[in-house]
C-alpha cells in the first residue's frame, strides 16, 4: 500500500457506519506512537468489502510464534514478549483510547526484530464482527474475554482496562505454557465460556500443569491478573515492574538477548570439540553468518565481547542510494504479497551482486537501496570505483529482471552517488542499526532523488 508492505485485517463482508466514538478514536490512534503499538496505516468502510490496514510485521503473530515447535524460545524470550505487550498496554490505557478490548495472543504481532507490537485495537476493530463465522470460531473469540464482560447483554466495544488485565493474564497462560487458551481444561470451548461467565467458588479459570515449571512469583502474577474481583488485578504499570523483578531487575533487550544466544551456542559446541571437531566448526560458522549478516563485523565482534561501539569518522567514502522509478504504481496494481515476492526476487538479485564487490549494504526501505564503500573497512582510493561499478551491475540486473505477476513490465532504476567524508555507528539498543550520518550522506540522497531513471 503505497509502496509499503500491510497487513490487511477484514471485516467479514460487512460495511462500518463510522459514528462519533469511532471517528475519534482513528483520529486517536492515527497519532499513537510506540514501540509497542503497531502502526495503523488506514481502513476502507465503505462497501461490503471493508478492511483495516496495518504495518506489516514478518514474524506473524504471537500465537503464531507459540505454536510453532521449531522456534526455540527460552526463559528471556517470553519474558521479553511478556514485557512488551505490558508496556504497549500501560501506554494504550494513558492514551485516550483508555482501553483495547481486542488483547488477544492473534493481536500482538512480532516484527523483524522480534519485537511485540499490540494491534486491531479501539472501537474500529474486528473483534465483534460475527458476520460468517461458525459458533465454534465465535466462542474462540471469546476466550481471552474477562467473566464481569462475558456476563453483560451488550459488551462495551473497548472493553475496559480490568478486562485488558484479564486478557493478558489468559496471553500469559500462552506464554508461559507455549499452549492454547484452558487447553489444559479439556473442555469444550462454548462449555469453557459458559463457566467463566459463571458465578462459582473457585472461579473457573485454566487449569495450571504440575508440572509448570514455573517460579512462585511468575504464577502468583498470572493468577492476580484473572482475579474474579476485577479492583484486585493489578494495572499494567504495577505487571511491568513485576515482571522487571522476576528478570532480576534487569530490562528486556532482545538483541542482546539473541547474540547472548549465540554465544551459548558456540560456546557449547566448542565444549565438543573433541568428539566433533568438524561440525563444530560447521554450525560455529553458520552462527557467525547470521550475525554477520545483522551487523558490520567489527561491530558485532565488539557486541559479543560486551564493548560499547565508539562512533568512527571515515575521510574517504563513496555512498550509493536507488529506488525504482514507478514503484508505487506497480505496487497499486499488486496484491501485498506479490509486493513481497518482488522485493525479495528483487533484493536477491542486487545481494548477489554487491558480494562481488567492496561494498556494504546499509539498509533498505521499501523499494530503497543503500550502500557504501570505505565503511566500515576503509579501502584507499578504490571506493569510488568499486561503488561506481557496483552501480553499473545493478542498473543492468534491473535491465533484465523479470517481475513474476507482471511479466511485461520493466523496472527502471534511479540512482545516486556522491563520494566525501562521513560519520558512522551504531545507533539505539534495544534494536541497533548501523548508521551514516554526514552531508555527504545527503547529497548521495538528492543526488538519487533528482536522477533519471536508467
Amino acid at each position: 500500500f503505497q509502496g509499503s508492505i500491510v497487513a490487511i485485517k477484514a471485516l467479514h463482508g460487512r460495511s462500518i457506519k463510522l459514528t462519533t466514538d469511532m471517528t475519534e478514536d482513528l483520529n486517536t490512534i492515527k497519532e499513537l506512537e510506540h514501540d509497542n503499538l503497531n502502526v495503523f496505516v488506514g481502513a476502507k468502510l465503505d462497501n461490503s468489502t471493508g478492511f483495516i490496514l496495518y504495518k506489516y510485521c514478518a514474524k506473524g503473530s504471537l500465537h503464531d510464534v507459540l505454536e510453532n515447535e521449531d522456534i526455540k524460545l527460552d526463559w528471556m524470550f517470553k519474558m521479553s514478549f511478556a514485557i512488551d505487550i505490558a508496556k504497549g498496554m500501560e501506554y494504550l490505557h494513558k492514551c485516550p483510547l483508555k482501553s483495547n478490548g481486542n488483547l488477544k495472543s492473534n493481536n500482538c504481532v512480532i516484527d523483524s526484530r522480534w519485537v511485540v507490537k499490540i494491534t486491531d485495537f479501539g472501537a474500529l476493530s474486528t473483534t465483534d464482527s460475527i458476520y460468517g463465522i461458525n459458533e465454534q470460531d465465535y466462542y474462540e473469540k471469546l476466550l481471552w474475554t474477562s467473566p464481569e464482560l462475558l456476563r453483560l447483554n451488550k459488551r462495551p466495544k473497548k472493553g475496559s482496562q480490568k478486562g485488558d488485565v484479564f486478557s493478558y493474564s489468559i496471553i500469559l497462560y500462552e506464554i508461559f505454557h507455549r499452549c492454547t487458551p484452558y487447553f489444559y481444561n479439556n473442555e469444550a470451548t462454548k462449555d469453557v465460556i459458559f463457566k467463566v461467565r459463571k458465578h462459582t467458588d473457585p472461579p473457573y479459570r485454566p487449569v495450571i500443569p504440575t508440572d509448570h515449571g514455573l517460579v512462585e512469583d511468575a504464577l502468583t502474577l498470572m493468577v492476580s491478573c484473572w482475579d474474579e474481583d476485577p479492583q484486585l488485578r493489578p494495572d499494567f504499570r504495577s505487571i511491568r515492574k513485576l515482571l522487571i523483578d522476576l528478570n532480576g531487575g534487569r530490562k528486556m533487550n532482545i538483541m542482546d538477548n539473541m547474540i547472548q544466544l549465540l554465544e551459548a551456542y558456540s560456546g557449547n559446541l566448542e565444549k565438543l570439540v573433541a568428539e566433533r571437531t568438524e561440525e563444530v566448526a560447521q554450525e560455529k560458522a553458520k552462527t557467525e553468518r547470521l550475525l554477520y549478516q545483522m551487523l558490520p563485523q567489527p561491530v558485532a565482534d565488539q557486541l559479543k565481547l560486551g564493548n560499547p561501539v565508539i562512533p568512527e569518522s571515515f575521510e574517504e567514502v563513496s555512498i550509493f542510494f536507488s529506488d525504482i522509478v514507478g514503484f508505487t504504481t506497480i505496487a497499486s496494481i499488486s496484491e501485498p504479497l506479490q509486493v513481497v515476492d518482488l522485493l525479495n526476487d528483487l533484493y536477491t538479485t542486487f545481494d548477489g551482486i554487491i558480494a562481488k564487490h567492496d561494498v556494504y549494504k546499509v539498509e533498505t526501505i521499501g523499494d530503497a537501496y543503500m550502500c557504501v564503500s570505505g565503511v566500515p573497512n576503509p579501502n584507499g582510493k578504490r571506493h569510488s570505483a568499486e561503488i561506481a561499478n557496483m552501480a553499473l551491475d545493478l542498473i543492468s540486473a534491473v535491465h533484465n529482471f523479470r517481475i513474476r505477476h507482471l511479466p511485461d513490465e520493466k523496472l527502471l532504476l534511479r540512482a545516486g552517488l556522491h563520494t566525501g567524508s562521513c560519520a558512522a555507528g551504531v545507533v539505539g539498543q534495544i534494536m541497533p542499526r548501523y548508521c551514516l550520518f554526514g552531508d555527504n550522506v545527503n547529497m548521495a540522497s538528492r543526488m538519487e532523488s533528482m536522477g533519471k531513471g536508467s
